[in-house]
């Protein structure tokens, strides 16, 4: 997945690991006013979604398949339209355009309260912290408004500027899983990140 540091965000180190221990740093994120607002997709959307996921086919490669069709588009908004899988498009505060997407899907109530994240950006946004923005902005309703208790990611291990991302926001890195999602055609493996609501906004 191709995959936000929000104006003035700070990070912060928690516990005792130095630089070089990689996995076990957690990055402290802290929400400030930010360049992107988030809401869910509609069908007048459509235009500009597609138009976005056609500038951006080199970005996402062999990383994600978004929607490209209005067929598909529509698909998508029937699949993100329930409780249990919602979708928000990340939206630039002062230019409008669609920056990028992020999916809460499988969503689980009962003991788990849990979901998992599904994340892309478009062109030409990508690479300017505003995905960080917006993953913040849904981190914070996941977890304030829907009350949930962990949000995970699985993500390519070659994925350097996804995984980038949800370090920056605070993931902890709990695993590898093989062959584990269907990736444009191909098993490929991934490496499970997660984070819990007591790690987000302390």
């Amino acid at each position: 997945m191709p995959a936000l540091r929000p104006r003035g965000c700070e990070l912060f180190r928690l516990g005792g690991a130095d630089a070089g221990s990689g996995d076990s740093i957690r990055m402290k994120p802290t929400l400030k006013p930010s360049r992107v607002t988030i809401r869910a997709p509609t069908r007048s959307d459509c235009g500009a979604f597609l138009r976005a996921v056609r500038r951006s086919r080199a970005l996402h490669d062999s990383w994600v398949s978004p929607p490209s069709t209005p067929k598909a588009f529509t698909r998508y908004l029937e699949r993100f339209s329930s409780d249990t899988n919602l979708s928000f498009l990340i939206i630039h505060r002062s230019a409008g355009d669609i920056v990028g997407v992020i999916n809460v899907g499988n969503l689980v109530r009962g003991a788990l309260q849990s979901a998992y994240l599904g994340y892309y950006s478009f062109l030409p946004h990508a690479g300017r912290g505003l995905m960080r923005d917006g993953m913040l902005l849904v981190l914070r309703h996941a977890f304030r408004k829907l009350k949930l208790h962990r949000l995970e990611a699985n993500i390519q291990p070659g994925n350097l500027r996804s995984i980038a991302l949800v370090r920056k926001c605070g993931f902890v890195r709990e695993g590898f899983s093989r062959r584990y999602l269907k990736i444009c055609g191909r098993w490929a493996d991934h490496e499970r990140w997660a984070i819990l609501a007591e790690d987000f906004g302390k």
